[in-house]
């Protein structure tokens, strides 16, 4: 199943991947060593701590890659006057007044703190489609939460 993220995305999880696969492996690799060398394998906890290391290393790996065989780059539209994935939209939070800016982003890419929003959220499937001025409604666990769009980009 394709999973959509931006360009941005695609080079972060490319680089996590390489960093892995390179330094990751080599480091892991000193480790089990070094561990060797301490003798008796089968009572030897800092070996089995490194095996064990390893194995979560490779998992990573080999999940990591399996995301990235099946990442779709979906480049946002710089003149779109709607909301859409990878567009960075402008809001006011109706009842609170607090205004915050998302960037739509796929679900692996989500980042709350740093303004990246899930595409798969549903305060981003309710900003998708919005246009500057529109007000959205957002059901959340606590109540409807209602957003003004203030601009996009």
């Amino acid at each position: 199943m394709a999973e959509a993220i931006t360009r941005e995305g695609l080079a972060q999880l490319k680089s996590e991947l390489e960093e892995l696969e390179g330094e990751g492996r080599r480091t892991i690799a000193q480790r089990i060593l070094v561990a060797r060398e301490l003798g008796d394998l089968s009572e030897n906890a800092e070996y089995h701590a490194a095996k064990e290391d390893q194995a979560h290393l490779e998992t990573k790996i080999a999940r990591l890659t399996e995301r990235l065989r099946n990442a779709t780059v979906v480049e946002s539209d710089a003149d779109a006057t709607v909301v859409t994935f990878g567009a960075t939209v402008n809001v006011t939070e109706v009842s609170s007044g607090r205004s915050s800016s998302y960037t739509i982003v796929g679900a692996t890419e989500a980042d709350l703190k740093t303004g990246r929003l899930s595409a798969e959220s549903p305060v981003a499937k309710a900003l998708i489609g919005a246009a500057p001025g529109d007000t959205v409604a957002v059901s959340t666990p606590s109540g409807t939460r209602q957003f003004k769009v203030d601009s996009l980009g």
